[in-house]
């Protein structure tokens, strides 16, 4: 599965209600660009298997080559739902074998007390370079590219 075209958008839930059956719901989100919808179903990939409620921050990812209604608020599909903590962040994509994001945003240094799992929560005993992952950070340093310790890593096998 190619993860290239996924976009992510940090927020806070403002709603969660019925979507068009028993199966889906749709996730209301206030960001700083205002409110995003999102429709949460059964192929919708939530990390942690995380009940999601009203004031939880997350960032939701949706695939940006899938068409879209032209509809405001914007209306996605949520592909992957992270909660986040405070003052935390998340990037999901490619990381080459110096752990150099594939858009060279991001440099990851790994930590003692970095977690790194697969995406159903084994521990992950290999190196997470060459792959796709779903990072946790909080700091950064303010070199190019800027460098990260990860609280967490979760690889996309």
């Amino acid at each position: 599965m190619s993860y290239i075209d996924y976009i992510p958008v940090s927020g806070t839930i403002l709603n969660i209600s019925r979507g068009n059956d028993c199966c889906s719901q749709m996730m209301s989100l206030r960001t700083e660009d205002g409110i995003v919808n999102f429709m949460v179903d059964s192929q919708t990939q939530i990390i942690d298997n995380r009940q999601l409620r009203t004031g939880m921050r997350v960032t939701a990812f949706y695939d940006g080559s899938l068409p879209v209604p032209l509809i405001f608020p914007p209306r996605y599909q949520a592909r992957i739902i992270a909660v986040t903590g405070r003052n935390e962040q998340v990037m999901f994509g490619y990381f080459d074998r110096n752990l150099l994001a594939g858009d060279r945003s991001l440099q990851l240094n790994i930590g003692g007390n970095t977690n790194i799992e697969t995406v159903n929560g084994q521990k992950f005993n290999c190196n997470p370079a060459d792959r796709t992952l779903l990072v946790y950070y909080s700091v950064t340093t303010r070199s190019i590219p800027p460098q990260t310790t990860p609280s967490r890593i979760i690889v996309f096998c």
